[in-house]
């Protein structure tokens, strides 16, 4: 058997790594507080798990779901676009449903992207972004996100040529893993370089309504121009904890809400109906339940950074998303090497930063997936464990 060269870039080495190490020592009977997997860990709102349990029980809900998703759903997304942006989106042309963005993140580059085409990918970022270079036979041009530009990619540093040959650009704020944010004039920026260029921008913006202290982050389509260069990837996974429902949705260009649109008809048959009629009702209805989870999740922030302080290992505190991107403690260089020794030492679990990229190294990302109490004993375990 011989496997496809494609296959040869893609790893998934470290994240298994840690997952052997958390059997490991489970298996020797300590308890493990996993602070790696971004994944919520409380159920969605009553209104949302109610509508989901009503349509399962209709017999005409079960045959297969248009592509590009029912009108109902893409029509919810611009009332939410509108409202929550002031960005207004065609529901017919400049919307698409997907199965969680993480589909559309990685099928996009299959609508764009040649053999040997290059794209400027972020480095620390999502895996799934160079995944999907690598799938799609492209070259990746890492575009550095560095503390001392605020994780900010430096787009007058990437060299003209390889400006002029890359077609597609990823940017992800509120960012996973490193829990940095943007603001609208970093945004018109990256749609005046993408004009320039003839680039096309995707923005990942999964963690919009996670956000912190009275910060609301910004849809990069709010910038003038931004639906000429390029598309933003949302999904329901985080702000309404459905993440295994796998529903989401790309808006903006028609043209590039088109392509991708062809490249899924080729591969599914949309999403199970019920999910999105519950995704409607996620959209449409009250957003005061997102308020008080995201108030959870700052306590929960306030809670891990404070304790961590406290003990002498300073970490930023982050602004939003459900990650804290925390720089080694002293002592240590290799994100590996001190994640391992962590979890051997106190049966936390967090994800090396290289685990993301290059520019990762020296951090590891910690998810805010626990409650209060299980923070407070990862912090209690850390202090007894190292002293910083």
């Amino acid at each position: 058997m011989r496997l496809a060269r494609r296959l040869e870039g893609l790893t998934s080495a470290i994240f298994s790594e840690m997952d052997d190490w958390r059997r490991r020592v489970a298996s020797q009977g300590i308890d493990v507080i996993n602070l790696s997997i971004g994944s919520p860990d409380q159920p969605p709102p009553e209104h949302i798990v109610r509508v989901l349990a009503e349509e399962v029980t209709k017999p005409g809900n079960f045959g297969y779901a248009l592509t590009d998703g029912i009108q109902e759903f893409r029509q919810a997304v611009s009332q939410w676009y509108e409202r929550r942006f002031g960005v207004v989106v065609d529901p017919s042309t400049e919307v698409l449903a997907l199965m969680g963005s993480q589909d559309g993140l990685a099928h996009i580059y299959f609508a764009f992207i040649d053999p040997g085409d290059i794209a400027l990918i972020p480095d620390p970022g999502y895996p799934v972004y160079t995944a999907g270079i690598l799938l799609a036979g492209g070259t990746k041009y890492p575009l550095p996100l560095l503390a001392e530009n605020n994780f900010l990619p430096r787009l007058d540093q990437i060299p003209p040529d390889v400006a002029r040959k890359a077609k597609l650009m990823i940017i992800n704020y509120p960012n996973n893993p490193v829990a940095a944010v943007a603001d609208l004039e970093f945004f018109q920026e990256v749609v005046d370089f993408a004009k320039e260029y003839d680039i096309v921008v995707c923005h990942d913006l999964a963690y919009s309504e996670l956000a912190f202290d009275g910060y609301r982050p910004p849809s990069f389509l709010q910038v003038p121009g931004a639906k000429e260069v390029g598309v933003e990837f949302h999904s329901l996974s985080k702000t309404y904890n459905m993440a295994g429902c796998r529903i989401g949705f790309v808006a903006g260009n028609r043209d590039v809400i088109k392509a991708l649109s062809l490249i899924k008809s080729n591969i599914d048959f949309g999403i199970f109906k019920p999910i999105q009629l519950a995704g409607v009702s996620a959209l449409t209805g009250s957003q005061e339940w997102v308020k008080g989870m995201v108030s959870k999740y700052a306590k929960r922030r306030d809670v891990l950074v404070d304790g961590l302080r406290e003990i002498g290992w300073q970490v930023p505190k982050p602004k939003a998303s459900m990650f804290v991107w925390a720089p080694l403690p002293p002592g240590f260089t290799s994100s590996r090497e001190f994640a391992i020794d962590l979890v051997q030492k106190t049966g936390v679990v967090v994800v090396p930063g290289i685990a993301f990229g290059e520019r990762g190294e020296g951090y590891v990302r910690m998810a805010l997936v626990c409650e209060e109490d299980r923070l407070r004993e990862a912090v209690a375990r850390i202090a007894k464990a190292y002293s910083f």
